[in-house]
């Protein structure tokens, strides 16, 4: 959005004129083409400033909250800047990955309205800019909105149509509280654009809800006292971490003075000098060890702090105590992977795809889905397509096809009649059941989430 559409007014009042754009300079024909496109191109073209790396606690965490949540004239801006320090700390950043890992691994599928698999549609979005969107769109989760614009049309080297890429409208500009994004961050948001409407809203994924705040809200009340203890552990190792050493001597010419201190400060690791004779050097060791139980404890308190917030538990990023433990831990962090992986299907399916449609995508009447289809070790498939082949007449064309080799024509074989009299389906199912996975408890991938 360029620093000429400060004063936009949206549509022009009047019969007949819906579809004008009044800019100060000049009307944008939103019924034609080229004038919707570039007003479109407005939106990104924001006065961009940057942004002030200062130190942050907890005081300025209230007041940019404050900001954050007022009624009348909503300011994210002083809240975003303490958001980026959030996003600097290596524990936090490390579990964020963690779950949004989880979530990028998982294989996707598009299906039509009777529920089978489109597989030549899933082409258009095996592509790095829904890569880039799916993940923009998570980190939603954290900052509270993502306002994403989609890139101009172009073809890929299939000769498919595509988007070029995908870019994120900087926060600061936007306000979902009111739907607006403002040119620059000195104004409100009463001469912002609407960006819920046509032309712009075509173009524009939105993740997120308008009054979230994001996770990040709470992570500072952690990152800000952790950083703190870092430093003043840095401060304490400073002082106290090295023996002090004391010269002590009975001159008192200036000259041989300045010439000891400075001696004693060029002396490091050698540890050795040349002083008149008299002068006493003393070393005095710290008698403070308590720093581990002070300062590494509360880093330690604030890192499990930040892992509760974000995965649910502690145990698939810290050391778990038992494997029992750290399964059912595991299973909580997976309610919150599903969770996102909801999120990411609204997203497509109700944004994404309406847009792609209209954009000439062929995905009219397709549906963005989750493959959730277990994954079978060799043994364990081979163990099933043993008891279906001794059992069915199995199409040759399916050994053909899959393991890319030529199958000619089943052999008969004669069944041998088990000599203890057990059944022999019995006996199959028993070698079966040990090799087939427990489906409720795991649910990996049969492909990854891009092919």
């Amino acid at each position: 959005m360029g620093k000429n559409n400060k004063e936009m007014s949206g549509k022009k009042p009047g019969a007949g004129m819906k579809e004008t754009l009044r800019t100060p300079y000049g009307n944008l024909n939103l019924a034609r083409p080229a004038d919707r496109k570039k007003a479109r191109k407005m939106v990104v073209e924001l006065q961009r400033a940057t942004d002030a790396l200062t130190r942050k606690d907890i005081q300025d965490w209230r007041h940019a909250w404050q900001l954050a949540i007022n009624v009348d004239y909503p300011n994210r801006k002083p809240l975003y800047d303490i958001y980026r320090d959030v996003d600097a700390d290596l524990h936090l950043s490390g579990c964020v990955e963690q779950r949004k890992g989880f979530v990028m691994s998982r294989s996707f599928k598009i299906v039509g309205t009777d529920g089978k698999e489109a597989e030549e549609a899933a082409h258009y979005f095996n592509q790095a800019w829904f890569r880039q969107l799916m993940k923009l769109s998570l980190d939603s989760v954290y900052w509270g909105h993502s306002l994403i614009e989609l890139g101009d049309l172009v073809t890929d080297g299939d000769g498919c149509v595509c988007y070029d890429g995908v870019k994120l409208i900087p926060r600061k500009h936007v306000i979902p509280e009111y739907g607006r994004v403002v040119a620059d961050l000195g104004q409100d948001w009463t001469t912002g654009v609407e960006y819920r409407k046509p032309p712009f809203s075509d173009w524009l994924i939105e993740a997120g809800q308008p009054d979230d705040l994001g996770l990040y809200l709470k992570a500072a009340t952690q990152t800000i006292p952790k950083k703190n203890a870092l430093a003043f552990w840095d401060t304490f190792a400073e002082i106290f971490g090295m023996p002090m050493r004391i010269a002590k001597t009975t001159t008192r010419d200036e000259k041989e003075l300045a010439k000891m201190e400075k001696m004693m400060d060029e002396m490091g690791a050698c540890l050795w000098g040349v002083f008149q004779e008299g002068t006493e050097i003393e070393v005095v060791e710290s008698t403070k060890g308590d720093a581990f139980n002070v300062y590494d404890k509360r880093v330690d308190r604030a890192n499990s702090e930040l892992s509760k917030l974000v995965i649910g538990q502690t145990m698939t990023i810290e050391d778990g105590s038992s494997l029992s433990q750290s399964q059912t831990h595991l299973e909580v962090f997976e309610n919150l992977v599903e969770s996102d992986r909801v999120m990411l299907a609204d997203i497509v399916n109700n944004q994404l795809i309406p847009r792609m449609a209209r954009h000439g995508f062929p995905v009219k009447g397709l549906r963005f889905a989750w493959d959730d289809s277990v994954d079978y070790t060799p043994e364990q498939q081979v163990a099933f397509e043993t008891m279906v082949a001794d059992r069915y007449e199995v199409d040759p064309k399916y050994f053909a096809e899959k393991y890319n080799m030529p199958v000619g024509e089943r052999r008969n074989t004669s069944m041998q009649e088990p000599e203890n009299g057990e059944d022999e389906s019995s006996e199959e199912k028993k070698n079966v059941s040990k090799n087939a996975p427990d489906a409720a408890k795991r649910q990996n991938n049969a492909r990854p989430f891009f092919d």
